[in-house]
C-alpha cells in the first residue's frame, strides 16, 4: 500500500530552545532540545549540548512549552456502519486537537483494521486501543453467553471489554472470572444489579462517568431504592448519604480501579445552559448541524423524564466533585475522558473542556494533564513507549504558547501538534479544521 506523502513522517525534526513539560514529574525543562527521527523521539537534553542531525526541520521553540500529547480515554470512534470518512472525520478531529492516544469504548471489527493503520502511519490518527462490541443485558442475557462473549472478543485482539448497563449480577460475574481467566480487563459502566461493591471486588479495570458511587452512597433503608437510579443516579442525589463515601473509596483504592470521570457531560448535561445555549458553543460549527439539533432534543427530553431543575442539576455536580476529590485524596487513579463524541462533545475539542472540569473539582493543571498522559501510559503499561517527553518515547507531542501547567486555559493555545513524528503547524491545522467543518 502507498503512503500519501503529506502523511508520512518528516526524516529529522528538532524542536530548540524549547521549556519541556517531560510529564515524568512535575517540573519544567528550560531552552531544552528535543530531537525526533521517523516515529521516535531521539534525543531531549540542553540545548548546547544536544546535536541536531544535518538537514533536519528546525521548529523554535523560544517561548513556548513542549508536552506529550494528551489522551482520550472515552472515545467513540464511529460504529460499524459508518462511512470511511466519517471514521476518519472523527480520528483526524483527535489529532488535530493534540489527541494523540484514543481509547474506542464501542469497538467493532472495523476498528481493529483502524487499530493497525494508525499505528502504520498510513493516515493521521491517534494510536488507538479499543473495547470489542458492547457487552450488555441484550447482549449477554446468560452465563453462557457472557462466556462465549468474552473469548471471541479475546480471540478477535481486542485490547479490552466494554461493560454497558443491564447486565445480570451472575452474568457479570462469569463475564469477570472469563476475562481474568483470559487475561483481557474489562472497563466501563457498573450495571445497577451489579453494583458499585461488585464490580470493585472484581477489579474492573477503570470506571467510567464515576459510574455507581451515586447509587452506592443509597442506603439499603432509603425511599428510593438504588436500583431505580436515573441518568447516572440523578433522581438519587436527595437520598445519597456521604457518609458511606470513605468506605467506597478505600474499596476503590483497594481494588486497583481507574475513575474515568467525563464530568464534562454531566457539566453540560445537567448543567444551567439550556440546549439553544449549548449549541451556541463555537466548537459545534465542527459537527454537523444535524446532530447536534438532535444533542440538544435528546437534552431537552432527558430532562423533561428526570424533572431536571437547575437546583438539582448542581447539586448532582457538586456531590460528583466531592466524590472525585475523595477518590484523588486517597489516591485512585485517574484517566482523561470526556466521552467524545457524544452530548455536547465534538471530538478532541470536548478535552478542553474536560480539563477545566477537572481542575474545578480540585485537581492541578499539573495533575489534569497527568490523567492524560503519564497515567495513560500506566494503565496501558507502555511507559517505555509514551505519555512522557524522553528519548525513545513515540513522537506524540503538544507545541504550546503557554504554560498549561499554570493554567490550564493555555492548552488550547496551540502552535501545532505532532504525531508520530509528523509536524503539524499551527496554520495547518486551522486550514484541515476548516476543511473537514465544511
Amino acid at each position: 500500500m502507498l503512503i500519501p506523502l503529506l502523511l508520512l513522517a518528516q526524516q529529522a525534526v528538532a524542536f530548540t530552545n524549547v521549556t519541556v513539560l517531560p510529564m515524568d514529574q512535575e517540573r519544567t525543562l528550560a531552552d531544552q532540545t528535543v530531537v525526533v527521527v521517523g516515529q521516535r523521539i531521539t534525543a531531549v537534553g540542553p540545548a548546547g549540548e544536544v546535536k541536531v542531525p544535518g538537514g533536519a526541520t528546525r521548529i523554535d521553540g523560544r517561548g513556548k512549552f513542549l508536552m506529550p500529547g494528551l489522551a482520550e480515554m472515552h472515545a467513540h470512534i464511529p460504529p460499524g456502519n459508518a462511512t470511511d470518512a466519517d471514521i476518519e472525520k472523527v480520528l483526524a478531529y483527535f489529532a488535530l486537537n493534540g489527541v494523540t492516544t484514543v481509547r474506542g469504548m464501542l469497538g467493532a471489527p472495523r476498528h481493529l483494521v483502524y487499530r493497525d493503520r494508525a499505528a502504520r502511519g498510513e493516515m493521521l490518527s491517534p494510536t488507538i486501543y479499543t473495547t470489542g462490541p458492547s457487552l450488555n443485558g441484550n447482549s449477554v442475557p446468560t452465563v453462557d453467553a457472557a462466556i462465549k462473549a468474552v473469548t471471541d472478543q479475546k480471540t478477535a485482539g481486542y485490547d479490552l471489554l466494554k461493560i454497558h448497563p443491564g447486565i445480570k449480577a451472575e452474568v457479570y460475574d462469569a463475564m469477570a472470572s472469563t476475562a481474568t481467566r483470559l487475561g483481557i480487563r474489562f472497563v466501563g459502566h457498573v450495571p445497577l444489579d451489579v453494583g458499585l461493591r461488585r464490580a470493585l471486588a472484581a477489579r474492573q479495570a477503570s470506571l467510567d462517568h464515576v459510574d455507581g458511587f451515586i447509587e452506592a452512597l443509597v442506603p439499603p433503608t432509603s425511599a428510593v431504592a438504588a436500583t431505580q437510579s436515573a441518568f447516572f443516579g440523578y433522581n438519587l442525589v436527595p437520598h445519597a448519604e456521604q457518609s458511606r463515601l470513605a468506605e467506597l473509596v478505600q474499596l476503590a483504592k483497594t481494588s486497583g480501579t481507574w475513575i474515568v470521570p467525563t464530568q464534562t457531560l454531566f457539566e453540560s448535561m445537567m448543567g444551567p445552559d439550556s440546549p439553544d445555549e449549548l449549541r451556541q458553543w463555537p466548537e459545534m460549527r465542527y459537527w454537523p448541524a444535524a446532530t447536534v439539533g438532535q444533542w440538544a432534543q435528546s437534552t431537552a427530553t432527558t430532562r423533561q423524564q428526570l424533572g431536571f431543575t437547575t437546583g438539582q442539576g448542581e447539586q448532582m455536580n457538586l456531590l460528583r466533585r466531592r466524590i472525585m476529590t475523595a477518590l484523588r485524596l486517597a489516591g485512585v487513579p485517574f484517566l482523561l475522558g470526556s466521552d467524545a463524541p457524544q452530548w455536547w462533545n465534538v471530538p478532541g475539542f470536548s478535552l478542553e473542556r474536560e480539563l477545566q472540569a477537572m481542575v474545578n473539582a480540585g485537581f492541578t493543571p499539573w495533575q489534569a494533564l497527568e490523567s492524560g498522559s503519564r497515567n495513560v501510559a500506566r494503565f496501558f503499561n507502555a511507559e517505555d513507549e509514551f505519555g512522557t517527553v524522553a528519548a525513545g518515547r513515540r513522537a506524540d507531542l503538544v507545541l504550546l504558547d503557554a504554560n498549561p501547567a499554570e493554567d490550564i486555559g493555555n492548552w488550547s493555545k496551540r502552535a501545532g501538534v505532532m504525531v508520530r513524528g509528523k509536524w503539524i503547524p499551527r496554520e495547518e491545522i486551522a486550514r484541515r479544521l476548516d476543511e473537514l467543518a465544511r
